[in-house]
Parts: C-alpha cells; structure tokens; sequence
C-alpha cells in the first residue's frame, strides 16, 4: 500500500472550478502541501484547473498514475473505477458517500465487483482522505485553512470516523504532536481496519498506532495480525459503538456492527492492544509512547515546586498502581547539603516555590543517577517568580540523554501554554495535569513491562 502515501502521481477525479467542491478542495491542498509529484484533475467540463492541464478522463492521461482520488457524485463512482480499471490505477481513495451507509447496498455489490475484477486496492468510500505528513499527500476534503495538517512525526492515526478524524487532527495540530499518517477508511468495502493496522506494523515511519473504530469486519484477521503487530509497537483504540444507542448510530454512519463492547474487550486485551477510554486518552497515551524511552521499572519520583501538586500526583501513583521511588540513602544526603532546609527531600520531592531553574536541574540530575528511580515526573509550574524560560532548554538536553523517561506537569494560562508547547516540540511529553500524566505512564509501563 506504498502506492497510497508514497504516490508520485496522483488523477483527482471529480476535480473543480468550484472552490466549494470536494475536488477543488482536494486539488488545492495538494498543491498547498509539499506533494512533488504529478497531478492530474480529471472533469470532462473544463481543459484547465488553477494552471493545471484538466482531462475528460483518466484514459485520455497518457502517464502512469499511481494513485486516484473519486470525488464525484455515489451515482458516477462505477464509471470512475471502471476507468481507472482500464488505466490500470490499482490504488483508489473514494470520498464520495451515498453506499450501504444509506442503505445503498446494490452500489456497493457493483463496486466491490469492479475492484475484483481489476484488482484494485480501496480506501472507502466514505471517508475523510487520507495524509501522509512526509511525504505531502493530502487528499484530505476539508480545506487547511479550516483544519491544520499535524507536523511530520511518528505517530499514525486509523479512523473510521471522518468527523472524529479531522476534530483530531485539527486539535493535536495545534498541541504539537507529530504525525507520519492519517487514514480514514469509512465503510471498508476492500481495504479493511486489519489491513491498515497490517501495513502501518510494518511502516518504518510510524511507532505508535493509534486507531478510532465502530466495528471489525474479520474478528480472526483482526486478532492474527494485532497479536503480530503489537509485539513490535503500541497499538491504541477507541472503541464507539460501546452502549445500543452507540451501536444503531454507528450501522448507520459506516454501517459497521459495532457488536458487544465486552467481546471486543476481550479481543483487544488478547491481542496486546491498549484500550482508551477517551479520545483525551488516545492521544495521552500516544504521546508517552512516542516520546519515552522504554523504563526499566514503574518506580515513579516526583519533583514539584507545588505542594498540594505533589500530594495529586502521590495519590495518582498509587491509585494506577504504579511504586513510588524511594530515593536512595547517598541521594537524600547529598542533596540536603545542597538545598535550603524548608526543600523536602523525599517523594513527592518539593522544591518549594522560591525554587530557580537551578535548583531542578539539581534535582534532576540526583534523580537520574539514583539507581532506585525508574521514571521522573516534574511538576512545573511557571506561576513562581524565579521559574524562566532556560527550564526548557534545561529539561529537554535531559530527556536527550535518554536515560529514564522524563514526563511534565504544567498547569496554566498562556505563558504557561506557550512553554508547554515548546517543551512538547522538544521531544518532552507535558501534561496539564496529573491524572493525565501518571494515567500516561501507567500505559508507557504496562505496554513495555508486561
């Protein structure tokens, strides 16, 4: 399914002069993108679309095309993969919507006819596009001025929701998180949720797997090849479709039968997979995976310069199960030599709040030395007056080390905000706040140390 991402020529088929059109929308995002490849509009109404050479069809396209996107009316679909059958376009996104979503079961019994016959690869229809941040496909149908492309990373998202899909990227675009690829599949005529998660295990570009799902098409593939790819990296799902009211809507969005919740449980956990309960957590829970190291153990310090912080994330500790670290004997006295008596060197370590930069950097470095610490949760508030903006630099060089993960607390406004955002582009995983983070490293430990 390299053709898909990697694609270096693209039809849009559907393509037009009309910027409220899916196939405008199409078209200029991909010319909007750093896509350097060939791109053909296809509309038999026009010879020309925004100084591109447009075409009445794809026959009459005399180069290769790897990849073609329908954006036309359900009613003009078979004409368009009956065409691109006779190209020889073995790679098909289909937008258009109007199928057994509807009800319209005959039209898709003729398509999938067609995509057998030609041996096509298909993604849809109904869907949302799909994204490739390296690369530069986008055949995304809503505009980027509306909704911003994430920054190239490694995380890749499967989704069978358009909605839920674009609200998503639109959000951890603006959090910071880096994303390698985005699919939305919709109904699943041929290319499936197993499929997908098949290629993504095997995709060198994407470490952690996240995935939104209302229903499995083969619950035996499916359990097969997660069994395989969770083994190699993180897989996370959102399940929708978990209550009746859930499952009737989603038959009628994809229509996909969600089926009962507690199978599908049982299903995840045996094949390894994380089940979040929230898109929150979804994408918390990605976060630590993609930017921690794997730890050595669950043993959790806390460093704050807030108290009552300190006691939140204590009771979070305990309340996921993780250890908290008892900081060795040498550690206790050699940094009571060095901080201020009121400092509390224990666990929740506080710095108080006359704390500097200096004073964590101490704290730190003591912690990733102690050998009875596997995991260090900085609470940072930048509210005290001496915190400044070289605490950043300061803890990103330490989570460069890679010696222990390294995960932050920040609660506040926009100065806060803006150093959080900062610190996350770094490379350093930051919460707001401490159920979310301690939640997060929960995941990071169940998944490396089970």
């Amino acid at each position: 399914m390299d053709k898909f991402f990697k694609a270096k020529s693209i039809a849009i088929i559907g393509a037009s002069r009309n910027p409220n059109k899916v196939g405008h929308v199409i078209l200029k995002n991909l010319l909007e993108s750093h896509y350097h490849g060939k791109l053909y509009p296809v509309n038999p109404n026009t010879s020309q679309l925004i100084n591109l050479k447009c075409y009445p069809s794809v026959l009459q396209i005399k180069n290769q095309v790897d990849l073609a996107v329908v954006s036309v009316p359900a009613s003009l679909t078979l004409k368009a993969v009956e065409d691109c059958g006779k190209k020889g376009i073995k790679n098909i996104v289909i937008i258009s919507a109007g199928f057994s979503e509807v009800g319209n079961h005959e039209l898709d019994n003729k398509l999938l006819s067609l995509v057998k016959k030609y041996k096509i690869n298909l993604i849809g229809p109904n869907v949302l596009g799909i994204y490739d941040a390296h690369s530069g496909v986008d055949t995304l149908f809503l505009p980027r001025l509306r909704l911003n492309r994430p920054q190239p990373g490694t995380i890749s998202f499967i989704c069978q929701s358009g909605a839920v899909g674009s609200a998503s990227l639109d959000l951890i675009s603006r959090e910071g998180y880096g994303f390698a690829k985005f699919i939305s599949y919709g109904n699943a005529l041929s290319i499936d949720e197993s499929d997908l998660l098949e290629y993504l295990g095997n995709d060198k570009e994407t470490k952690v797997i996240c995935m939104y799902i209302e229903g499995i098409k083969d619950g035996k593939k499916f359990i097969k090849v997660a069994s395989n790819v969770t083994k190699k990296k993180p897989v996370i799902v959102i399940k929708g479709g978990t209550t009746e009211a859930g499952s009737k809507a989603a038959l009628s969005h994809t229509s996909a039968l969600a089926g009962s919740f507690e199978i599908y449980k049982g299903a995840f956990k045996q094949s390894g997979i994380i089940l979040a309960e929230s898109l929150e957590d979804l994408f918390n829970y990605a976060k630590v995976l993609e930017k921690c190291i794997k730890p050595k153990g669950n043993r959790v310090q806390v460093i704050t310069n807030g108290g009552g912080y300190g006691i939140l994330c204590a009771d979070n500790i305990e309340q996921n199960n993780l250890i908290p670290a008892r900081l060795s004997e040498s550690t206790v006295n050699a940094l009571k030599k060095i901080f201020p008596p009121l400092v509390l060197v224990s666990n929740p370590m506080d710095l108080i709040g006359d704390t500097d930069t200096k004073r964590y950097e101490t704290a730190i470095e003591y912690c990733l030395q102690d050998a009875n610490i596997d995991i260090i949760l900085v609470v940072l508030l930048y509210q005290t007056p001496l915190i400044t903006s070289d605490i950043v630099d300061m803890i990103t060089e330490f989570n460069n080390r890679k010696e222990k993960p390294i995960v932050v607390i920040s609660t506040g406004g926009e100065f806060t905000e803006i150093h959080k955002r900062d610190m996350e582009l770094a490379g350093v995983p930051c919460f707001t706040f401490p159920h979310q983070a301690v939640k997060s490293i929960k995941t990071l430990c169940d998944y490396y140390l089970r």
